[in-house]
């Protein structure tokens, strides 16, 4: 439970030491408290930043911590003063505010504060958990805050000029993804490659020393709802950096006019917003354009593409690039070598069904569950599919106000979900105003055709949860 006074105490405490020292920079702010000071203006060659001096406002205070009556969680302690006027709360006595703070705040929430990390380690009196760098580290930097991200696309992109290209390209900040890598079922090779590409973040520099700079560029390969979106995103929340979405079908649409300068400014946007993730989406679509007929100018972009790709690197613009497919019979040479390396996202098997079954259903009240009887009569589906099953389990509860869901109420929705899924693969539907499928017109034309559908499906969910 938290302790109003000592988030107000900390957030006092961290604004007037902030100010004090001039050797801290906004990386040395928590997240939440930096951006409580934002100020798009805050410097003529930065997209905005922090300035000094900091004030720990009756608003300020409260936006920062939610403590919705600030002063009168500190107002009993020695070392604060309350300005009338302002509302602004001080400290009478900063070195006392800090031994207070030391004694009250466990060791992990002072390591996640370097400007108080800071000023602990330049006491003689009190000691820090971590130190400096070390707390540094474990911050989120500023580059990957959402204030940040939107100050210096709009800094660098003219609204007009690129406002196009701005389109495609879905930026989210690691804050803004609710999905962690602790929350997926992941197989085997997905949690190695996984690792790999932490570490090779992690030792960039050595990589680069040692030559090895062709690395971090990776290929999701599986079916739709095997989870390549949701682990690019959980990836990019466990990262802290920004994720850079963009579905390869939209660049090269013909509708877009100039496609192969949008394809450079979506490298650029990774660019700028390094480090990040460059999640390019639909990627087989390169492959489709490749050997198709289609206009010349789609033809550049596609060999933009893949000459961008060819000159982004994680070690030397820190972009972790990954391409996505669901159809990789249908990528040619060029598209497959441009990849390090290939992740197979397949389809559940019946443990990871159940596993999926267990995660997706820890916040859920069901009665007598068995994650093993679904798994058994799920063969096929994907985490998508076992997440909208439980959906529909849960809202027909609903219909019977209902909050708590029974083993059947999962059994009867895994079978309307077949039932449904039976009917997308249907070529016709009988009834009024359809034709009915083989009939003959008069002139003797068969009507009869196979409908392969547009496959649009997206990956709404990840099958993924690492085992411990």
């Amino acid at each position: 439970m938290s302790d109003p006074a000592l988030d107000v105490v900390e957030f006092v405490l961290t604004t007037h030491l902030y100010t004090e020292n001039r050797d801290l920079d906004e990386n040395d702010l928590p997240p939440r408290f930096r951006q409580v000071f934002w100020s798009d203006d805050a410097a003529d060659d930065a997209p905005g930043g922090v300035e000094r001096p900091l004030k720990a406002t009756s608003e300020t205070t409260r936006t920062a911590t939610g403590v919705e009556h600030p002063w009168d969680a500190v107002s009993d302690l020695l070392f604060t003063q309350r300005t009338e006027f302002s509302g602004e709360i001080s400290l009478t006595q900063p070195a006392m505010a800090l031994e207070w703070y030391r004694d009250h705040a466990d060791d992990e929430r002072i390591a996640a504060n370097p400007t108080v990390v800071a000023a602990l380690e330049a006491s003689d009196d009190l000691d820090a958990p971590v130190t400096h760098e070390e707390a540094r580290d474990s911050v989120r930097p500023i580059q990957a805050d959402r204030v940040w991200i939107d100050a210096l696309l709009e800094e660098y992109f003219d609204e007009d000029e690129d406002g196009e290209m701005l389109d495609l390209v879905n930026v989210r900040a690691p804050e803004e993804i609710e999905t962690t890598l602790a929350d997926l079922v992941l197989t085997g090779d997905q949690e190695g490659e996984i690792q790999k590409i932490v570490k090779a973040i992690e030792h960039r520099e050595y990589l680069a020393s040692i030559g090895l700079r062709e690395i971090g560029k990776l290929l999701f390969v599986g079916p739709p709802g095997t989870g390549k979106t949701t682990v690019s995103r959980a990836l990019a929340h466990e990262l802290g950096i920004p994720l850079v979405e963009v579905k390869m079908s939209m660049i090269t649409s013909q509708y877009l006019g100039e496609t192969a300068k949008n394809v450079e400014k979506t490298f650029e946007v990774a660019k700028r917003l390094s480090p990040c993730i460059l999640f390019i989406d639909e990627f087989d679509s390169v492959a489709k354009t490749r050997r198709s007929d289609e206009h010349a100018a789609l033809k550049r972009a596609v060999n933009t593409l893949l000459k961008s790709i060819d000159e982004v690197s994680l070690v030397r613009d820190e972009v972790l690039l990954i391409g996505a497919t669901n159809h990789p019979d249908q990528l040619d040479a060029a598209a497959w070598r441009r990849f390090d390396e290939i992740v197979n996202f397949p389809k559940p098997d019946r443990d990871m069904r159940a596993d999926i079954l267990r995660v997706v259903t820890r916040e859920m009240q069901i009665a007598d569950f068995d994650p093993e009887e679904v798994a058994d009569r799920t063969t096929g589906l994907t985490g998508s599919d076992l997440r909208m099953v439980l959906r529909e389990a849960v809202l027909g509860a609903l219909t019977e106000d209902r909050m708590t869901i029974t083993q059947q109420d999962v059994m009867e929705a895994v079978e309307d979900f077949e039932e449904r899924d039976n009917l997308k693969n249907m070529d016709m539907i009988d009834g009024e105003g359809a034709e009915v499928l083989g009939e003959t017109d008069p002139d003797g034309q068969d009507h009869t055709h196979d409908d392969e559908g547009d496959d649009t499906a997206h990956d709404h969910g990840a099958h993924s949860h690492s085992h411990d």
